[in-house]
């Protein structure tokens, strides 16, 4: 696995969602790679940190204009 691999498996890795084969992989990469182990570290923090939170309420035009941003990002991403 490489750095790229990290990134897009670290939501899995942490979640525990990862097979044990790619799990390996990943933990040999964090091994040697000191950037991809710091970024794991960090990321864990944050979620950690973020659990302990309670849920904010959205203001409904907030609400809606993230929706409709979202969905023109998504939209243009595939066309």
């Amino acid at each position: 696995m490489n750095c790229k691999g990290v990134i897009l498996e670290i939501s899995n890795y942490l979640d525990g969602e990862l097979g044990a084969a790619t799990k390996q992989e990943l933990e040999k990469h964090l091994d040697h790679c000191e950037e991809c182990a710091q970024v794991v570290h960090q990321t864990r923090a944050t979620v950690g940190m973020f659990c302990d939170c309670e849920a904010e309420e959205v203001p409904g035009d907030v609400h809606s204009r993230l929706h409709e941003a979202l969905r023109r990002k998504l939209h243009g991403a595939r066309g």
